[in-house]
């Protein structure tokens, strides 16, 4: 059997994209002829979320194969390609899945567990999380030049404030801020400055690497709740200036579309029960 074969087939039995992401980690093993074993559930929290994946996985399967496996290969593509490595995947989803606009615990732990397997750090998860709350920025991206603009045609005018900001400072001299910042900066300089104290780390560099923070910042603006066009498009370009492939980015987006996959998660299970409860009544 091929490797993909294997890991896709694999994948359908365990039902999950962290456990296929761990099963791509334990790959090389396996090809050098090692025993490779799969790691029995321990929390109470992360045997609910293996179950509900396999709950669902296998309900499909009892209703229709093909549509279990055509669920699983889509699902599991961007950990079976090789195109990103396995921890940035996991960094991914787990910034994709804790973001202000999902807030998704079962996932988040699966994804942070697989993240640690596949090497991530602390630090790294931290400021991913960071990174999954500082898209929350875009309320005052939007708001604060309508803000002005109207406030403008109201006969009002914006109130000088004066502070000290030095965390938005250094992200100027370091090229790293965002001209859409500036209306709200310009509304309230020392909010901004204390904004970007708090969740601003994910650009310094020391942790996660550039390309990543854009490879993040993709996946997270163009996430199916979030779809904010003017971040995509300007961290797209970022991304591609400072080296990120074509390929790469398209396998960001494609991870960010394997969010749906929770859809069936949460959905075929409910399906099931209230099927069964409907047909016990008639």
């Amino acid at each position: 059997m091929e490797r993909r074969e294997f890991l896709e087939s694999s994948a359908l039995r365990l039902g999950g994209l962290a456990m296929a992401s761990a099963m791509v980690a334990a790959a090389p093993a396996e090809a050098a002829g090692e025993s490779t074993q799969t790691r029995v559930a321990s929390s109470p929290a992360e045997t609910a979320g293996a179950s509900t994946q396999t709950e669902a996985i296998e309900t499909v399967r009892k209703w229709d194969p093909a549509k279990a496996e055509a669920y699983l290969r889509v699902n599991t593509n961007p950990w079976t390609n090789g195109v990103l490595d396995i921890k940035t995947i996991e960094l991914l989803c787990v910034g994709l899945n804790a973001a202000c606009t999902n807030l998704q615990p079962e996932p988040t732990r699966r994804h942070i567990r697989a993240a640690l397997q596949a090497g991530a750090t602390r630090n790294e998860i931290l400021l991913v999380i960071e990174g999954a709350a500082f898209m929350a920025i875009h309320t005052c991206s939007l708001g604060a030049p309508m803000l002005i603009e109207e406030g403008k045609a109201a006969g009002k005018t914006v109130t000088a404030k004066k502070a000290a900001t030095p965390s938005a400072d250094l992200m100027k001299a370091k090229g790293r801020w965002n001209t859409a910042w500036d209306p709200f900066f310009d509304l309230d300089p020392l909010w901004t400055d204390q904004f970007f104290a708090a969740v601003g780390g994910i650009y310094d560099g020391k942790t996660l690497q550039p390309k990543f923070v854009e490879l993040l910042s993709i996946a997270l603006d163009a996430s199916i709740t979030h779809m904010y066009a003017p971040g995509t498009r300007r961290h797209i370009k970022a991304a591609l200036a400072i080296g990120a492939t074509m390929e790469e980015i398209m396998e960001t987006l494609k991870v960010a579309t394997s969010f749906a996959q929770e859809a069936t998660n949460m959905a075929i299970p409910i399906l099931a029960e209230e099927i069964a409860a409907f047909e016990r009544k008639n």
